[in-house]
């Protein structure tokens, strides 16, 4: 037992601490929207593996799979158990009140704890999926990490945000002042890119198909899906043509290879989700991004076509992954989840903002406190119906 009063610790634009409580009602918040969303008497996948499940649009894939299909979810996370006075990561905590809740409603739902990159953990997969599920029906590849370790090569890879053949100096909010700012990035060099693609590409993707391919553990038309952004061109520079779009681009491209490979094999496919732009650990690290997105909210709001991670997932399972649908794709073969931020009346009025927001507007002119609030949420703060001043067991287990 570890009863204790947790309070939020922020560095930056990163959370060290997560609230357990906190992120056990975001998971029950997410169930229930997708329970409320489901269409009567939809069915969909039956057996599910979401790589990089705990957190953003992994756990809200797993969650509308789960809830939204009834099927049986293995989710393969890399997440910090608590430790003595040390919580746990919110990751952690939502996979553990998603693994009870499943429990409490008759789902089948396991887990992984460990480095997805690695062969162990493919291994480890692999044994769960023939030992306790049955071949797979879908594949969601959602991981997001700074590095990764190439077990055929032992190098470590490390990914870099940052603009491709010149610096880029551009608006963005500092997270830790509140302010509006300029920041340069200084451009990337070849071996940073080659990283980055190392990292973000489809390399991965790629090989974990590849062995449950080989292990006989893919159903007859089985699906796979990558998730992606494309995003306005304000941010452009520092996302779609700087090193995070050379990797989207890469995955782009290995999804066109799984795709002619799962139709000969399987008779499924592969495609990536071209989806909204959200509050995630990742993108508060990105210059631009958190300026954007808070002018993006305030419009999208106000418009009420704002969705979250959960509401995105719905419409991907619902639209495109249940029984009877074919994913519906633009002319590159991408899945445009996106479609409503890109609206043209949306981006017309979030680009009329970008160059008249400053420290002093920004409550004014941008959606910074819903920003705010949803950067806390992805730690288990700031969730309404939760009492932070109570005591609460940190010493959770999966």
């Amino acid at each position: 037992m570890a009863l204790t009063v947790v309070q939020q610790k922020v560095r930056g634009f990163i959370c060290i601490n997560a609230h357990p409580a906190g992120c056990a009602r975001s998971v029950e918040r997410q169930i229930e929207s997708v329970e409320a969303a489901r269409p009567a008497g939809v069915s969909g996948p039956k057996n599910a593996l979401v790589i990089g499940s705990s957190t953003g649009y992994g756990l809200a894939s797993r969650i509308a799979l789960a809830w939204g299909f009834g099927a049986n979810t293995l989710g393969v996370f890399f997440e910090k158990e608590p430790s003595g006075k040390r919580t746990a990561t919110a990751g952690f905590y939502q996979t553990a009140a998603l693994h009870a809740r499943a429990r409490r409603d008759g789902l089948f739902a396991a887990g992984i704890n460990g480095d997805a990159f690695s062969d162990e953990i493919k291994r480890q997969a692999v044994e769960t999926i023939r030992e306790r599920m049955g071949p797979i029906d879908t594949v969601i590849y959602s991981l997001a990490s700074p590095r990764r370790v190439n077990p055929r090569t032992g190098e470590t890879l490390q990914s870099a945000l940052k603009p491709i053949g010149q610096a880029y100096t551009g608006k963005t909010i500092n997270l830790a002042t509140g302010e509006v700012t300029e920041a340069t990035v200084q451009p990337a060099d070849d071996d940073e890119i080659r990283q980055t693609i190392g990292v973000m590409g489809g390399e991965d993707w790629r090989w974990w198909i590849e062995l449950l391919l080989e292990e006989g553990l893919l159903a007859e038309g089985a699906r796979t899906l990558a998730y992606s952004y494309i995003g306005p061109e304000v941010t452009w520079p520092i996302y779609r043509d700087g090193t995070i779009g050379a990797a989207k681009k890469d995955l782009a491209a290995t999804a066109d290879q799984l795709h002619a490979l799962l139709a000969d094999k399987v008779g499924g496919g592969a495609w990536v989700s071209v989806n909204k732009a959200v509050v995630t650990q990742a993108s508060s690290a990105i210059p631009v991004v958190p300026l954007y997105v808070s002018l993006l909210f305030k419009v999208m709001k106000r418009k009420g076509l704002h969705e979250g991670c959960i509401e995105q997932m719905q419409r991907l399972c619902f639209d495109h992954l249940a029984d009877g649908k074919t994913p519906t794709v633009d002319a590159e073969r991408l899945i445009r989840l996106d479609d409503l931020e890109m609206r043209d009346d949306v981006q017309q009025e979030a680009s009329a903002l970008w160059p008249d927001v400053t420290t002093e507007n920004l409550s004014e002119l941008s959606d910074y406190e819903g920003f705010r609030r949803d950067f806390n949420q992805l730690f288990g703060f700031d969730v309404e119906g939760v009492d932070y001043e109570a005591p609460v067991e940190t010493e959770v287990t999966l």
